[in-house]
């Protein structure tokens, strides 16, 4: 084959592999008990799948063989395994907000620092959970995420932590909280990715005290 035809085509395959970028909605949102606990079930699924299988490997009917339904019940709530995606980046949110909100129950009453352990340690095992889905998600399929102006649970993520950050206001060095929040869950972001994703030789407990550190040093810190 000649080489121009043969980047050609090489070129073509490799764009029918790639996804459409962007974030996909769910066909239909549920909204009695019954649709909400299918979605959960679904998601569960499609976790496990993109866990064990990555991207290429994912498909909805193993999705619904690993949910135990019809491919069609996946097909009532997500038309492909796009929208799949979209939807475990907003459960990845709702599970970090969930962290924040654990954290801050276990450390009421506790230090800003005792705070800013709970979160990273909780964060730490639920990425280390599914370290391959959090690679898809992060790292090699970041497009399907809503921005943050329209994602309603990183929303309630920011604002969550800022309450944190109000919170212990007299221990906090920074005057603008809404600036602060923004740093603190893209620093604890990346360095809970970098940890999971692309771990260093440490000592047990090492990497949970090196980013509370980062962490709490650039909130302490008055200017």
């Amino acid at each position: 084959m000649p080489r121009n035809v043969e980047t050609a085509v090489a070129a073509r395959n490799s764009r029918s592999r790639q996804p459409a970028k962007g974030p996909e909605s769910p066909r239909k949102e549920p909204r009695q008990g019954r649709s909400k606990h299918m979605v959960d079930v679904i998601l569960e699924a499609a976790a496990r799948v993109f866990d064990q299988h990555g991207y290429e490997g994912a498909t909805t009917n193993r999705v619904a063989e690993r949910a135990g339904i019809s491919v069609g019940s996946v097909y009532q709530y997500f038309p492909n395994k796009n929208a799949l995606l979209t939807a475990l980046h907003e459960r990845h949110h709702l599970q970090m907000q969930a962290v924040v909100d654990r954290a801050l129950a276990a450390a009421h009453g506790g230090t800003l620092r005792e705070v800013i352990e709970g979160v990273v340690t909780a964060a730490l095992a639920v990425h280390r959970a599914e370290p391959r889905l959090q690679r898809i998600l992060h790292v090699e399929y970041p497009f399907f995420e809503r921005p943050a102006d329209v994602s309603q649970s990183a929303r309630r993520l920011f604002e969550r932590t800022r309450a944190v950050l109000e919170a212990h206001r007299e221990q906090v060095g920074r005057d603008d909280l809404d600036l602060a929040t923004h740093m603190v869950l893209r620093m604890v972001e990346a360095l809970v990715h970098s940890a999971v994703l692309d771990p260093p030789v440490a000592a047990e407990g090492a990497l949970e005290a090196a980013i509370t550190e980062a962490v709490e040093g650039y909130l302490l810190l008055r200017r």
